[in-house]
């Protein structure tokens, strides 16, 4: 029984009762000389207005076109057109209403008619013409062919990025992909409110719109520009990949807003076809801002569990930038987007759609022709509040740099066994560096690309909404893999949404409970099993397979940038239980252990400086030691730590004011002051671990969110003693995957020499037939990603060193991780975060 339509955009009966209590609650509130705003976040009764730009970063973006009644608006179903949205009415009118709508649609005028003139007399390709042919008399150049010649040589460049856009094909092909789009979801949601805001943004005189969107499907570059196009924003300028296509099917994108870098683009400079294939790429995107066109970005690749910058979103990203430094542009509005889906089209053919043989137009169209008597659920789309480029590049640079070492220089020591300090460093950013040449920058501009796109990401993942399919597979795949029955499945899906909603994040969906449980079964049927028990109740089991194993990753993976910081939290705490087992007695139990919050704090500092800034979604302005302060604070919040007091010191409750000494209460601590009531006792402050009934369920869930890629880098630490080395970076990472894939589907479990959390726990707590089972090695850890994730990190650890040869770089271990004992000392270093 799927959910339909109408069940999303209605509320159950009895949030709305509660809703309606606290309004009776509030109506008798004293008046104390504070707003107050009482709200229940219930089942989508509450939604947070999500997407609010960086405060730190952009201060005055984030005052903005943003207004409290953008709140109050609701959302729209893009795909649902009337005979009220055209001009007409009538029988007649109702089955021709998707036609006459979009002939309706409004396209501004695209790129103006000396568009190429423009690119072939810009300075920048006849400063790279004239340093191709050789000098004549004097000053004046001779070109070695004529004007006609060179000029086909940037024509023929500029073709490879992008063509006139056809408008009658667009109107056609967008007629046909509401046919498509209507068939598929059950909606196509909008926050009118985002919307607004995105309009606004477009009416700003002499400034474009860049939109900066994360990617979870093949049908975003569509989708995308369709819904721009339906809500009178026109028709962005899309970013694809050239090789990802053949020529006819790129020569259809092309007509419809696509444009490609070219591949001579990568090529090193001192290639003649590359410095030409260049100037005209740079050229062409300082006129296509000039012209105020819409781009469209997509910043990651699809089918990736982990959120990376992707090179090709990299390398239009430094476009963008290098415009608005030459004076292009006075101004660059991003707008990042976040997409949910409920299922997407791709997932059921993912061996189609990532397949590494370029698409054609009938290895696309084929999969979806089967698809459209399927329901793929709903869809979500979220656009997050517009910044400034000129705001964010002066703030970034008026920023003093704080101390920065390598990741070889803070983690080495703590893997060897030497205790070290690490609360005044920061990582050094060689991680944002751009890995192609297809934009020549210095290596301070790729530290600012890097920058911006990581904190680009970071915003268009926090504003995008969780759907109840991801919810779904989070909950079987990290709390029920033995199986759960249906009643418990629905007490827990709807407390996770709550938490959800609770961490200001919003979901894609609302209605009554049960229906929102039997649709996100019925989109997850071919992952997991119902039996019919004679009690009257359901059987809930995910399937072991690993199509239903990966598919349930991929939908879960949502949740973890929620839950990253809890998460992170949860494994310090299991590494601090893995050192003090040895020294506890058998009757110990880890409800009485007393950890210290220095301690807890240098743990999860370690953790956080091993993981990518981008899979932590850690912004840039946000130092690490901070964060480690949010990690506390949150596991304090969510119930799972407690204060530990003695009885001669002050609660920690006390807000009486302390006493002053000769120094003032605050002080500057340089880039990033904390103005938080850390002080110099703070680092003493002893926690324990919370004995409620759900604390155990909720610290194993939170420990197997993280736990794939941590079991990645466990993994690729043992493959250091197998591994052939020296050997290309490419050819490493398939061989590290084919191990990975190999272990999981050879053994069940993990068996490592460190036990977390000891036996004790478990003996004083068994888990329920109903708990969750975290000890099996599943496929979800041998994501690519995550193999191109574990190999970079083990590059800035100096685990691996890179060896330049005539064949290209290959890699080879280095000297200290040559020998047996350190890989061992590497392996067990990873091996206290995991729970298993």
């Amino acid at each position: 029984m799927a959910l339909t339509p109408k069940g999303y955009a209605t509320h159950s009966l009895q949030a709305e009762e509660k809703l309606n209590s606290k309004r009776k609650e509030k109506a008798w509130l004293p008046v104390i000389g504070m707003k107050l705003e009482i709200s229940t976040p219930f089942l989508g009764v509450h939604r947070p207005f999500v997407g609010r730009c960086c405060q730190i970063c952009t201060p005055r973006s984030w005052e903005s076109l943003f207004h409290k009644h953008l709140l109050s608006l609701g959302f729209h179903n893009a795909i649902r057109v009337t005979e009220e949205d055209t001009r007409y009415r009538g029988w007649l009118v109702r089955r021709l209403c998707h036609f006459l709508a979009i002939s309706n649609w409004k396209i501004p005028s695209s790129s103006p008619g000396d568009f190429e003139k423009k690119i072939c007399h810009s300075k920048r390709v006849q400063d790279v013409m004239l340093q191709q042919v050789p000098q004549a008399r004097g000053d004046s150049p001779i070109l070695s062919q004529s004007p006609a010649g060179w000029r086909s040589e940037v024509l023929q460049v500029l073709s490879q990025v992008q063509a006139p856009i056809s408008l009658l094909l667009v109107r056609l092909c967008s007629w046909a992909l509401l046919k498509v789009l209507t068939r598929l979801f059950h909606n196509v949601l909008l926050h009118k409110g985002q919307v607004e805001m995105v309009r606004k943004a477009a009416q700003v005189p002499d400034v474009p719109l860049v939109f900066l969107s994360t990617h979870k499907s093949c049908l975003d570059g569509l989708l995308l520009p369709f819904l721009l196009f339906s809500q009178g924003l026109g028709v962005p300028r899309v970013t694809w990949e050239y090789q990802a296509f053949t020529p006819p099917l790129r020569a259809l994108l092309s007509q419809l807003g696509g444009i490609f870098l070219p591949l001579e683009a990568e090529h090193v400079a001192d290639r003649n076809q590359g410095a030409l294939s260049r100037a005209v790429l740079t050229s062409y995107a300082e006129e296509l801002l000039k012209s105020r066109q819409h781009l469209l970005i997509f910043l990651e690749k699809p089918f990736s569990s982990a959120p990376h910058l992707s090179a090709p979103g990299w390398d239009w990203l430094a476009l963008v930038l290098g415009a608005f430094q030459a004076g292009a542009v006075p101004d660059v509005l991003l707008v990042p987007v976040g997409i949910s889906y409920d299922m997407a089209p791709d997932v059921c053919f993912g061996s189609q759609a990532s397949s590494a043989r370029p698409l054609s137009f009938w290895s696309c169209l084929l999969p979806i022709c089967r698809a459209l008597g399927q329901g793929f659920g709903c869809v979500r789309v979220d656009f997050a509040q517009p910044f400034s480029l000129q705001e964010y590049v002066a703030n970034n640079c008026s920023r003093q740099s704080c101390i920065r070492k390598s990741l070889e220089e803070l983690l080495l020591p703590v893997v060897f066994g030497k205790r070290t300090s690490l609360m005044d460093c920061e990582k050094s950013e060689e991680g944002l560096l751009g890995l192609r040449a297809a934009v020549a920058l210095k290596a301070e501009e790729q530290i600012l690309v890097g920058r911006l796109g990581l904190h680009s990401l970071t915003a268009g993942v926090s504003c995008s909404a969780v759907t109840a399919v991801g919810i779904m597979s989070a909950l079987l795949l990290h709390k029920h893999r033995e199986g759960v029955f249906l009643s418990r499945l629905m007490s827990d899906f709807a407390w996770l949404t709550e938490e959800i909603l609770l961490h200001q994040r919003d979901v894609a969906f609302s209605g009554q409970l049960r229906a929102l449980v039997l649709h996100s079964l019925t989109l997850l049927r071919g992952c997991v099993s119902l039996h019919q028990l004679s009690l009257g109740d359901v059987l809930v089991a995910p399937q072991a397979t690993e199509p239903a194993m990966r598919q349930l990753s991929l939908h879960g993976a949502a949740l973890l940038p929620i839950f990253m910081a809890e998460a992170v939290g949860a494994c310090a705490i299991n590494a601090l239980l893995v050192e003090m087992l040895p020294f506890l007695g058998p009757t110990a139990l880890p409800a009485d252990i007393i950890l210290s919050q220095q301690e807890l704090q240098e743990k999860t500092l370690v953790l956080v400086q091993l993981l990518p800034r981008d899979f932590l979604l850690l912004q840039p302005c946000q130092p690490a030691f901070c964060y480690c302060q949010d990690v506390l604070d949150k596991l304090i919040q969510c119930g799972l730590l407690v204060a530990e007091e003695a009885s001669s010191e002050r609660p920690a409750c006390d807000t009486s004011r302390r006493r002053f000494s000769g120094e003032l209460m605050w002080k500057e601590t340089g880039e990033f002051s904390d103005d938080s009531d850390y002080d110099e006792d703070s680092g003493k402050r002893c926690f324990k671990i919370s004995q409620l009934d759900n604390c155990f369920d909720f610290f194993l869930f939170l420990c197997s969110l993280l736990s794939p890629v941590l079991r990645t880098y466990e993994r690729a630490a043992a493959f250091l003693a197998e591994s052939c080395c020296p050997q290309p970076e490419p050819a490493y990472t398939e061989k590290l995957q084919g191990i990975l894939l190999r272990k999981a589907r050879e053994d069940g479990s993990f068996e490592g020499e460190s036990v977390p959390l000891g036996a004790a726990w478990l003996d004083a707590k068994p888990p329920s037939d109903e708990g969750p089972e975290t000890g099996h090695q599943t496929p979800e850890c041998v994501n690519r990603s995550m193999a191109v994730s574990s190999v970079r990190t083990f590059k800035e650890l100096g685990v691996l060193q890179e060896l330049p040869t005539p064949a290209g770089p290959k890699l080879y271990l280095s000297e200290s991780f040559s020998l047996r004992e350190n890989q061992e000392s590497l392996k067990k270093f990873i091996q206290q975060f995991i729970y298993c």
